[in-house]
């Protein structure tokens, strides 16, 4: 059973997620040989002060 996790920021609409949700699962039983029924799609939306690139939050001002 594929799990597949998504970490993303704030501000997916549900159908940006339903339509990933559809692509992600109808791929996964085409390479991965399963049923639908068996891939899981957990999302978690961070925050941006929650997340970090090059040291940086991604809630802080850009340019410093």
């Amino acid at each position: 059973m594929p799990s597949i996790r998504v970490e993303l920021l704030p501000g997916r609409t549900n159908d940006q997620k339903r339509a990933f949700a559809e692509a992600v699962t109808r791929e996964s039983v085409r390479i991965l040989n399963c049923v639908p029924e068996d891939v899981e799609i957990i999302y978690t939306e961070v925050s941006r002060d929650d997340w970090a690139v090059a040291g940086k939050l991604l809630s802080d001002p850009k340019g410093d």
